[in-house]
């Protein structure tokens, strides 16, 4: 006969283990959130009703990167949900992540885009995009009126924007287009994910195409009505202020001032289209689970809580990343969040968008990489050589850096087994 004391104490003690594993936190392993203030504003803002103790933990890209290696080598680990940027996982083995076709995710409306780069080459979606940040256009609205007939200021092509540029610069009587091609200006960005997607759909591969020639032909048009100051620009929100420039190209981060300080006279709008589509620069954020994960289920309840408008709105209180998720913003966020995120929604939901990820993979040779761009931006525009003798000229340089990065193609290349080839 059993002694029922012990069969009781049996009984407590599996209990006992069972509930610490249902009532284990789940673990999210974080390269993105890593200040303090954004760090602890995720535990409190977006994940404390998340329906589940979560354990909210930022690293440095390399720590994160090992230990994640060290579970998925183990075999087993304590990792349940993975925060990180694009090129990181398009680094990893997608087969070491869970796929997340299945996750319920409920009304939310989650950009497809961004998803489909999520399922990073396979049948599977092996990421869901988290929140995302990048580079729009912003315009005095007294520019308006010298918009070329028929033109939508939220599907502007290149030509159109060269002919408001022109008509602008008429009207005024000197040009009104800015552009950051200063010191600090992010130029770099602006050719490597929209100039070059809109018109090669691709940043290496077709880099001294013909398409690419026309692109730069189109860009040299437009620097013709572009204020000659911007070789000094850094930040737009300065000349946009100062109504030193009307229509101006720039980063979120460096447009806020002139949307916050005057929120009346700005609007904020969608990247022009070429012929291969609205070529833009998503800075995006992803969630995913990796597949030794102790407890998938609640992993996928915690990405179905991330991807939740509100979640999404808490989200970028804490972090000032945008929602990728369709989402009315609320009218106490601050003017430029408010005017920049309904630029951002429209731009990455666009159509033709055709996004120009941030380059990935280069190591020590990311500034060599931009600096390839930025000495044909010079050579071909500010010093007018030939565009294809430029171009042919620079080819070497960037096949020698993609040669020694050994750097992958990343979108909207096509894939490539090695260092992504200059054709």
């Amino acid at each position: 006969m059993k002694n029922p004391i012990k069969t009781l104490l049996m009984v407590s003690l599996t209990a006992s283990i069972v509930t610490s594993v249902t009532q284990a936190d789940t673990l999210f392993w974080s390269t993105q959130a890593k200040p303090v203030e954004e760090s602890q504003a995720m535990r409190d803002q977006v994940l404390a009703n998340a329906g589940q103790a979560v354990d909210y933990q930022p690293s440095d890209p390399g720590p994160w990167l090992t230990r994640l290696n060290a579970e998925l080598e183990a075999g087993k680990g304590t990792i349940g949900l993975l925060g990180a940027l694009h090129g990181d996982f398009t680094s990893m083995n997608p087969d070491n992540l869970v796929d997340l076709s299945s996750v319920d995710l409920g009304s939310a409306d989650v950009n497809k885009t961004f998803t489909d780069l999520g399922m990073l080459g396979t049948s599977e979606q092996k990421y869901l995009p988290w929140m995302q940040a990048t580079y729009i256009m912003a315009a005095n609205k007294k520019a308006l009126e010298h918009l070329p007939d028929g033109a939508d200021i939220n599907a502007l092509s290149y030509d159109q924007l060269i002919s408001w540029s022109k008509n602008m610069a008429e009207a005024a009587g000197e040009p009104k287009f800015g552009f950051p091609a200063g010191p600090k200006g992010l130029k770099h960005r602006f050719f490597q994910g929209y100039l070059y997607p809109s018109y090669t759909n691709s940043v290496v591969r077709k880099f001294a195409s013909d398409e690419a020639v026309v692109a730069w032909e189109k860009f040299r048009e437009l620097w013709s009505y572009t204020n000659p100051g911007s070789t000094n620009f850094s930040f737009m929100q300065e000349q946009l202020l100062s109504g030193d420039v009307w229509v101006a190209f720039d980063h979120t981060a460096r447009l806020a001032n002139a949307f916050n300080q005057q929120p009346d006279d700005f609007i904020a709008f969608p990247a022009p289209a070429g012929p291969t589509g609205r070529g833009f620069m998503p800075v995006i954020a992803g969630i995913a689970i990796p597949a030794t994960a102790p407890d998938q289920v609640a992993a996928k309840e915690l990405v179905a809580h991330m991807l939740k408008p509100e979640t999404q709105i808490a989200t970028l209180r804490a972090t000032n990343f945008f929602p990728v998720v369709d989402v009315e913003l609320p009218a106490d966020m601050p003017a430029a969040v408010r005017i920049s995120g309904a630029a951002i929604a429209t731009m990455s939901g666009s159509a033709d968008a055709n996004p120009g990820l941030l380059p990935a993979g280069l190591g020590d040779q990311g500034g060599k990489f931009n600096q390839v761009f930025v000495d044909s931006f010079e050579r071909i525009v500010l010093a007018k050589q030939d565009i294809r003798a430029v171009l042919d000229d620079q080819k070497k340089a960037l096949q020698a850096i993609m040669e020694k990065s050994g750097a992958p193609c990343w979108a909207p290349d096509a894939p490539s087994e090695g260092a992504c080839p200059v054709e």
